[in-house]
């Protein structure tokens, strides 16, 4: 394929980026990459009432988060509008177009009227030109919408990249408004001259566009222009099969980070959503452009699988450098209020931990415990702070205190203290994790003690012996 390929990613600021967006932007983007060509970023922020600058900035955050970078845009079709209305002013001089008069309320009747005779409600035609129609005399003071002529016979076909061959009759489709009473123009009609002028050649959206495709195609053919080619992603099902919602996935892209996963996890993940490359589960990024065609994309709806996710992210984490994931804790542990200067440094702790979470929150919940003071549940302490347990600590403390402060050397102040007094190594090690982390599981107990410190281990130990 050329490498003019030049896709685009087209979101609404009328909410957040979710996983569905996140998605249809991934495989533009990729689509783009792995062709050599262009990838554009275009707001279509026409609906006033609804679009919000919190909006758009949430979907810059998402897709520089998710490393989706735009070659062209971001565009903003507010800024465009007198381009829309240049084009509109053409199209009435070429007669594919024209001003329609009839006002809502008469098209709420003509619509019941229709429905009362079994019909399909939709616009009649009557302000539609034709050869030998007389039109009626425009009403007085009544400002006009202007509305496409589609084409009254013949189909209008394409090959969707996904979904096949799809034919409408233009019979099914009535004259569509493609500007308001007020001069601003429809989203199908600016999605249309935004295409055109961009130069997209491939258009990669969720199907939830299906039914906007054969009017687009209608008015590119109107205008003169090249029909890109269609590309139709079905949706995204949650856990449970059913359509997914804020309860399992549809929530913002940055909502993610929030919950602890790495960017590379859900890139990952997004990948193999409706998406294969034979049985590879796990592939970086610039694997994942090699990889990529619209070939393997399922035409059926793709499952979101949390617990997948949830191993992806583990994988990732256990993958990543330490100075990053410290990083990440830390400021994690900033928004609790806790100071991450507070206890050791924190990339020890991390490289003690990534390879026990499955995601940076439970590492940030893990690191928490070496920087706060900790205070155990009393059941804790009732049940392994015992008169057995707390002579044996005390032995151990006094060998700490001499210690050299490295692994090896604590193993045997541990062993030392289990032979002295007849016990096995929960009998101290679990006591000693409860006085010190204040729970009973942590990775192993002397790499624990060596990145936790002489002085908090004995200052800790000190509460209880």
């Amino acid at each position: 394929m050329a490498s003019n390929v030049r896709t685009r990613f087209a979101p609404s600021p009328t909410g957040y980026l979710h996983i569905g967006g996140a998605r249809t932007a991934l495989f533009s983007w990729a689509f783009a990459r792995r062709h050599g060509g262009t990838f554009i970023l275009r707001i279509e922020d026409t609906d006033v009432a609804r679009s919000t600058p919190e909006a758009v900035q949430a979907i810059l955050d998402g897709m520089a988060w998710l490393g989706l970078d735009a070659d062209e845009g971001p565009f903003y079709q507010m800024q465009r509008m007198e381009r829309y209305k240049e084009v509109i002013q053409q199209m009435l001089a070429a007669g594919t177009a024209y001003h329609c008069y009839t006002s809502p309320e008469e098209l709420d009747r003509i619509r019941e009227e229709q429905r009362a005779r079994g019909e399909k409600p939709r616009y009649d035609g009557r302000w539609r030109p034709e050869a030998g129609k007389v039109l009626p005399t425009p009403p007085e003071g009544v400002k006009p919408v202007v509305r496409f002529r589609n084409p009254a016979e013949g189909v209008v076909a394409w090959d969707d990249l996904v979904k096949g061959r799809i034919e409408i009759a233009n019979t099914e489709l009535d004259d569509l408004v493609i500007a308001r009473a007020d001069g601003t123009p429809t989203y199908n009609f600016c999605v249309v001259v935004d295409d055109l002028d961009m130069g997209i050649t491939h258009v990669i959206r969720g199907d939830d566009h299906v039914n906007n495709t054969p009017r687009q195609i209608n008015i590119l053919q109107a205008l003169g222009a090249q029909v890109p080619l269609y590309a139709h992603l079905s949706m995204i099902l949650g856990d449970d099969g059913t359509k997914l919602s804020k309860r399992h996935g549809a929530v913002s892209v940055m909502q993610y980070d929030d919950d602890g996963y790495l960017p590379e996890a859900v890139v990952n993940y997004l990948g193999r959503l409706g998406w294969s490359h034979g049985d590879d589960e796990i592939f970086s990024r610039e694997q994942f452009v090699e990889w990529f065609d619209l070939d393997h994309i399922t035409p059926s709806a793709a499952q979101f699988n949390t617990e997948k996710l949830n191993w992806l992210n583990a994988h990732y984490i256990k993958q990543a450098d330490n100075a990053r994931l410290a990083a990440e804790v830390a400021r994690r542990l900033a928004r609790r209020g806790v100071d991450p200067e507070a206890g050791p440094a924190i990339e020890a702790v991390v490289a003690l931990y990534k390879d026990r979470v499955a995601n940076l929150n439970e590492l940030a919940d893990s690191t928490e415990l070496y920087c706060v003071e900790v205070h155990p549940a009393p059941e804790l302490v009732a049940q392994h702070l015992t008169e057995v347990s707390r002579p044996a600590l005390a032995g151990l403390k006094a060998r700490l205190a001499a210690a050299t402060w490295e692994k090896s050397a604590l193993n045997q102040a541990i062993k030392d203290t289990m032979a002295e007094h007849g016990l096995k190594m929960p009998q101290v090690a679990i006591p000693l994790r409860v006085a010190t982390l204040g729970v009973a599981q942590t990775p192993a107990i002397d790499a624990v003690l060596e990145v936790l410190g002489r002085e908090r281990v004995l200052a800790r130990m000190a509460r209880y012996v």
